[in-house]
């Protein structure tokens, strides 16, 4: 049996806003949100804190459970108990930050939370699911003609849908190549995303690059043992020697990992599946990256964060143009160099790191969707200029 439904309810002082995520913690979700929830206005919104992740009390955690009104941990309750202290807590908007990822708890959803429901950001995707009623979108990921594919209304922000952390620290340490593994001269290619999201169709792509362009290497993620083992034999089988695939040791801290950016020359990035905050910490510490477009959300990600960061120039439409573009990068340094000093220019400048305005584009989105609700009209697109 399913909770009724919410009935119309006295109007809050302040719109309260749940969040609810297991990953309050150090994870990339936290990492992108932190400063949003910092920065949220708490003179017009009142926050809350849904936790349902396994305990975690890193440094995420206490800064993010700090910026929160009410940070509460619902581990244990079931997904009803969670709805129905929602209702008792008088949250308007419920954003859901996991969709059907790992650990996502999506029957609080179904049993209905809240008058509001709002998919953002851990899922990069439509949940299909009548219970929410939008998702967090930009131009960009949500084309005009791809809203049909989606069951939930889009809220389209200005720039790019993603938030960021404008303070997010990169140590001031200076990496040697060597220390890092890789070699001292030649192109280093880079893309720390998921073993998962690499294709077989982008890994030949990689592999005709490290051919054409002497002395490369492409440096990848170390944290999946037999995942290395699998891409070196699949380039071994292209005819590429192993050697010139390096794999990056876990690093303690993140503003290390931040820092060891720098030794790279380009980020390449995934398709179907682009690098969300990995790509967006790479465009940070001012490595360029090259982006293919695809269809679907999940797949125009980078594309976004280049659009919102002003070097559109890096986006490209066929794996004929990517690879083309990636060749021509690494054999002309001049044109890499401007790209890189346009990158450390337009991130101070541009919206994607923006915090403050990112921060007061999504609180008119609440806003404008709360009062939607307030006067009974329909759940529809809308566009925050």
């Amino acid at each position: 049996d399913f909770l009724e439904p919410i009935t119309k309810r006295e109007v809050n002082n302040k719109i309260r806003i749940g969040y609810y995520s297991a990953d309050f913690c150090n994870h990339a979700v936290s990492h992108l949100l932190v400063k949003l929830f910092e920065l949220h206005d708490k003179s017009k919104f009142e926050l809350f804190g849904f936790s349902f992740g396994p305990e975690k009390n890193d440094e995420m955690r206490k800064r993010v459970s700090s910026a929160f009104d009410q940070f509460i941990n619902v581990n244990l309750k079931n997904d009803k108990e969670i709805a129905l202290l929602s209702r008792d807590l008088k949250i308007d908007i419920a954003v859901d930050l996991m969709g059907f990822t790992k650990n996502n708890r999506f029957g609080i959803f179904v049993e209905r939370c809240a008058p509001i429901q709002v998919n953002y950001l851990g899922y990069s995707a439509t949940t299909g699911a009548d219970c929410i009623d939008y998702i967090i979108g930009d131009k960009v990921v949500i084309p005009k003609e791809n809203q049909k594919d989606y069951s939930e209304k889009i809220i389209y922000l200005p720039d790019c849908f993603m938030a960021n952390d404008f303070t997010k620290k990169i140590s001031a340490k200076i990496f040697t190549r060597e220390e890092l593994g890789l070699p001292k001269e030649g192109f280093v290619f880079c893309c720390f995303n998921k073993y998962y999201k690499i294709m077989p169709s982008i890994f030949d792509i990689w592999m005709r690059l490290l051919k054409k362009i002497e002395g490369s290497v492409l440096w990848l993620t170390g944290d999946n043992f037999t995942g290395a083992k699998n891409l070196q034999k699949e380039a071994n089988q292209r005819g590429v020697d192993s050697n010139r695939l390096i794999f990056a040791k876990a690093m303690p801290l993140l503003a290390d990992h931040l820092a060891r950016h720098k030794s790279a020359d380009l980020f390449i990035d995934t398709i179907p599946y682009n690098g969300h905050t990995r790509a967006s910490d790479a465009l940070w510490t001012g490595l360029p990256v090259l982006a293919l477009i695809g269809q679907s959300f999940a797949s125009r990600v980078s594309a976004s964060l280049l659009n919102a960061v002003g070097l559109q120039e890096l986006i490209t439409y066929s794996e004929k143009e990517y690879e083309d573009l990636s060749i021509e990068l690494a054999t002309n340094p001049t044109r890499l160099k401007e790209i890189k000093s346009k990158l450390e220019k337009n991130k101070l400048i541009k919206p994607l790191f923006n915090t403050k305005l990112f921060t007061k584009n999504i609180e008119s989105a609440y806003t404008k969707i709360y009062e939607k609700y307030l006067k009974n009209l329909p759940v529809e697109n809308i566009e925050i200029k």
